[in-house]
């Protein structure tokens, strides 16, 4: 299975800088088997049916980009540079990991000033990565960084783009309360509420999870072949409650359906020794060949070419029906990646 089988030519004015709005008035791509519906977002009732059950990440993007100075006093006198900080994900003892550009320009023990509030010395480095430890905790810690901090947007559109204020909102889903996530589900950012309302009133029940989404999301894979390639790890839970929830739908006949690629990567993964109650770090890779036992189908946006989410929806609808469906995606002009638009795809076998 080589990397070259996921890829496709996509022509740049297709990548979506900004989200539609209202969020449930994007475009909808419906996949059954080898069926191609054009719709939008709205119209889901129109495909799910009474006893469905959606599955949804709850995680909470944090503000992850800040921007600080650093100053040194030596003999050319005071001199400052400023650094740019991408934060990844916290430490047992409080510190965080961090990506910091340039690493170069900072020693180890030197502060970086964030605002008048925030600051953070570097305590250790890392395969190019370098340990903060900041000079607040808990509330007072987050409060500091929804101030000073900005959307960790992806690389894709921050190349086209900064952050704004606009991202904080945009750039959340409506329902995220567990902070951790330094990049959305973005499948998730489709919905508002009243989308959810209308399909309360269908009969589709919902379940959350959580999978707090990392930077690794975006790393390329750089093996020819693929099967070879291994995952970033992110941590993960599904509680009791959903679990049974779960099961309890399953057993009745109604459909699973997760809601973005993490979400399907978190059930997958609690089903590997029986689905239960699960907790911990997951790296599941799912390509063409994975024995899907939990998810019947799933709702995505369109994602980047060679990436490891093609290769997931691949598995899960077959690598010929995904290049007829991103084939008929890009004729149609529908917006890829983040903010772009999103697709349902129903495999006919479940």
């Amino acid at each position: 299975m080589k990397l070259q089988d996921f890829d496709f030519e996509l022509p740049e004015r297709l990548i979506a800088t900004r989200p539609a709005s209202p969020r449930s008035s994007a475009r909808l791509l419906v996949a059954e088997g080898d069926v191609i519906t054009d719709a939008v977002v709205t119209d889901l009732v129109r495909w799910l049916r009474p006893g469905d059950r959606l599955v949804l990440n709850d995680t909470r993007v944090i503000p992850a980009r800040l921007s600080g100075l650093r100053h040194r006093t030596g003999p050319e006198g005071r001199t400052e540079a400023r650094i740019e900080v991408t934060l990844l994900e916290p430490q047992a003892d409080g510190c965080w990991s961090a990506l910091l550009k340039p690493l170069k320009r900072i020693r180890d023990g030197e502060e970086i000033r964030f605002s008048a509030e925030l600051s953070a010395r570097l305590v250790a480095r890392n395969d190019g990565q370098g340990l903060l430890r900041f000079n607040l905790s808990g509330p007072d810690f987050d409060a500091a960084l929804a101030e000073s901090g900005a959307m960790p947007l992806p690389p894709y559109i921050a190349a086209r783009r900064p952050a704004d204020a606009r991202d904080k909102q945009d750039y959340q889903t409506v329902w995220a309360r567990r902070a951790g996530a330094v990049a959305a589900p973005t499948a998730s950012l489709h919905f508002d509420e009243p989308l959810l309302a209308a399909l309360t009133a269908h009969g589709v029940q919902f379940t959350y999870v959580t999978l707090h989404v990392g930077a690794g999301t975006f790393l390329p894979v750089k093996v020819e072949d693929v099967t070879t390639h291994r995952m970033h790890a992110e941590w993960g839970e599904v509680s009791v409650a959903a679990a049974d929830e779960i099961r309890a739908t399953k057993a009745a006949g109604g459909r699973i359906i997760p809601v973005g690629t993490t979400a399907l990567r978190l059930i997958e993964t609690a089903a590997r020794d029986g689905f239960g109650a699960w907790q911990g770090d997951t790296d599941i890779f799912i390509y063409p060949g994975f024995d899907f036992r939990i998810s019947d189908a799933l709702m995505t946006n369109f994602h980047l070419p060679k990436s490891t989410l093609m290769m997931l929806v691949s598995a899960l609808m077959g690598p010929a029906r995904v290049r007829a469906i991103y084939a008929h995606a890009i004729a149609q002009d529908y917006r890829f990646f983040s903010y772009g638009d999103a697709s349902l795809l129903l495999p006919d076998r479940r």
